[in-house]
């Protein structure tokens, strides 16, 4: 398979706290890809360090086959790669459609503001907020303005999507829906990859998954190896059974 990012021998600093450690790994084209781990593993770093808003400390990132080191998130979007926010970021007293217009102004086309309003009306009705487009953000539920993240992110034409805890906070209803959606952004082609907490779902989701623990890999591999690894169920899962248990639930 053709790897669509490459991520070779990573690593961030803080001061004294090294909060990822030579973290390599790579994403194929098509592929929803899983990282898990305990709070603090450094998730939400390397996903920084990744689309460039942190600088690494050593080591290479590979965005379809162009270096892009260190390079600045508007640059990095501008190639085909943009993300969500683990707590949400909406532009509270702007409409749902210009926010998402506003993902598209500054995506990977260069699209003027007319070009820019029809994809955000094309991406609204892809994620089912169609009928909400000229509601206040600020009125969104937790839930829709999850959805929000998501249209304003993917109006921006991205190759590869990096999503952040998408699904926290959502009840079961919301959660189910959200992974409907995730498919389907993935069935448009559009690789994923996601951090999440809720083991059910990125075991349902994940083609495969990364393992983070105090900042280094623990672990890489299907849903099921990476259930059943004693390093991961000894460092983050807990339960020796919980790979039968997911298992099961898929």
């Amino acid at each position: 398979m053709t790897a669509l990012l490459e991520v070779n021998n990573v690593s961030k600093r803080f001061g004294g706290l090294l909060a990822v450690s030579e973290v390599s790994f790579r994403l194929n084209q098509g592929e929803i890809l899983g990282l898990i781990g305990p709070n603090g593993a450094g998730k939400t770093t390397l996903f920084n360090v990744v689309n460039g808003v942190y600088n690494s400390d050593g080591g290479s990132i590979t965005f379809d086959g162009r270096d892009i080191t260190g390079m600045s998130p508007d640059k990095v979007v501008h190639l085909g790669l943009a993300r969500t926010h683990q707590i949400v970021q909406p532009l509270n007293d702007m409409s749902v459609r210009d926010n998402v217009t506003v993902g598209a102004c500054f995506g990977s086309r260069y699209l003027n503001l007319r070009e820019a309003r029809a994809v955000a009306g094309d991406v609204l009705e892809q994620v089912g907020m169609g009928s909400r487009a000229n509601l206040l953000a600020r009125s969104l539920t937790i839930a829709g303005k999850k959805r929000l993240e998501v249209a304003r992110a993917l109006a921006a034409n991205p190759k590869l999507l990096l999503l952040d805890e998408v699904l926290a906070g959502l009840n079961p209803t919301e959660i189910t829906q959200m992974i409907e959606l995730v498919r389907s952004i993935r069935d448009r082609g559009v690789s994923v990859f996601m951090i999440e907490h809720l083991m059910q779902a990125v075991m349902n989701l994940s083609d495969r998954i990364v393992v983070l623990n105090f900042g280094r890999k623990l672990a890489e591999g299907s849903p099921e190896e990476v259930a059943r690894d004693p390093q991961v169920i000894e460092a983050y899962l807990g339960d020796p059974n919980i790979a039968d248990k997911l298992m099961e639930s898929n």
